[in-house]
């Protein structure tokens, strides 16, 4: 299942234009403090090396990315349009969709501050999801913007200082309950009539609604205009249908900047399935220039569960398939079979044989489980340089020359 959910990764990303690129598994710890700040250090495996460097197993592939870039950022062409499927890890309590080492698809523009760029990257998202099968009825992909929502912030009475305060308790509010929520933002914010105005402002459903709570500014009109863009360009790609706007997508971490967003299943029943967005200065944080970023991650535990719930799973992902299984009538010749199956292996077929010394009927049984399309049967006629091949599905056999089945092979 992994292998084939990632082979579809690396062939949307391929034909969406973008090139791949892989980290060490090591990073300096360093790496992961700079962009998501102290508190990862419980989140993730850290170690110190035999000659004192703080590193840890690497629980995400941007700070690489970032890194990478830097270092040649004089030398890559714009924009940069990189993808990646790393191998990451998490030192937390496993749980349904949230496992201590999983895969995670990683695309990314650098380069691009039209907002085409952010486009381009959620389309990428949905073209693999629906090429995997799953329509607008199954995922939806929720949107909203870290700059709007910062001017609108702003414009309530928040202060610059308890913005990524407040963000990572916004970022909590439709996955803990009410009464736990309003408990959180009332530790951040004492005044009771903005916690009121904060909290009318999280529950509008179109940026139409927001005027209605505050005025907007120049600056804040900008961001919802850049989102009526990003909508009618979703439109223009054909994947509107999958797109919501909601003003509760935050994505916890400081460095987003821009359009984030976040894709569920319809039903909300499971995580995110994956999570993105624009990073202007994620880049900067690490010593490089100033240069703008978009992208997106999706992992593939929770995808892989949405996947089984909607049987796509077993409608798609090949069974394990033989194109020979090579059997024997006797003890005598199963030297001869062994011989074959390698000749057919070294044509470029697979082909497999028993372990077991079993009867014919038995091997036949073993072949039926294995999937083989076609049984090579070796009993007497191999002194005349003859063997029995039998169809699988039919039932049909026939008597074949050895050369002949072999010069088959070796002309397909």
């Amino acid at each position: 299942m992994r292998n084939w959910i990632i082979d579809g990764w690396k062939r949307v990303s391929l034909r969406n234009g973008f090139e791949e690129y892989d980290g060490p598994i090591f990073e300096y710890l360093t790496m992961f403090q700079i962009k998501s700040g102290e508190e990862i250090i419980e989140q993730l495996f850290s170690l110190k090396d035999r000659g004192g460097r703080d590193l840890a197993l690497r629980p995400e592939i941007t700070p690489t990315l970032a890194r990478m870039v830097n270092q040649r950022i004089n030398s890559l062409p714009k924009p940069i349009k990189w993808f990646s499927v790393p191998r990451l890890f998490r030192a937390e309590r496993p749980q349904k969709g949230r496992l201590r080492e999983f895969f995670q698809w990683n695309v990314d523009v650098i380069g691009v501050y039209d907002v085409l760029a952010d486009a381009e990257v959620i389309f990428c998202a949905l073209d693999y999801l629906r090429e995997v099968g799953l329509s607008a009825n199954d995922v939806v992909v929720k949107i909203s913007s870290r700059k709007m929502l910062a001017e609108l912030l702003r414009a309530v009475g928040i202060a610059e200082g308890q913005l990524d305060q407040l963000y990572a308790v916004l970022d909590k509010r439709s996955k803990v309950p009410a009464e736990a929520f309003g408990q959180m933002l009332g530790e951040v914010l004492a005044d009771e009539n903005t916690r009121r105005r904060v909290q009318q402002l999280m529950s509008v459903e179109s940026t139409e609604q927001i005027s209605a709570i505050v005025q907007l500014a120049d600056r804040a009109k900008e961001s919802v205009d850049e989102l009526h863009q990003l909508f009618e360009l979703l439109d223009v790609m054909g994947v509107r249908d999958y797109c919501v706007f909601d003003i509760g997508i935050v994505r916890g971490l400081a460095y987003y900047t821009g359009i984030v967003y976040e894709i569920y299943d319809r039903a909300s029943e499971l995580r995110a399935i994956g999570g993105g967005g624009r990073y202007d200065n994620l880049l900067q944080l690490f010593g490089g220039p100033a240069i703008s970023a978009t992208g997106f991650g999706i992992g593939d535990c929770v995808l892989g569960i949405l996947l089984q719930e909607k049987g796509l799973l077993q409608r798609q992902v090949p069974r394990r398939k033989l194109d020979y299984f090579v059997a024997w009538v006797n003890e005598t010749y199963r030297q001869a079979a062994i011989k074959l199956a390698m000749k057919v292996r070294s044509a470029g077929r697979t082909a497999g044989f028993s372990y077991k010394t079993a009867n014919l009927s038995k091997q036949l049984k073993e072949a039926a489980e294995q999937n083989a399309a076609k049984c090579i049967i070796i009993g007497s006629e191999i002194e005349n340089q003859q063997l029995t091949v039998k169809n699988m599905a039919s039932g049909e056999q026939e008597l074949v020359d050895v050369d002949d089945l072999l010069s088959k092979l070796d002309s397909t």
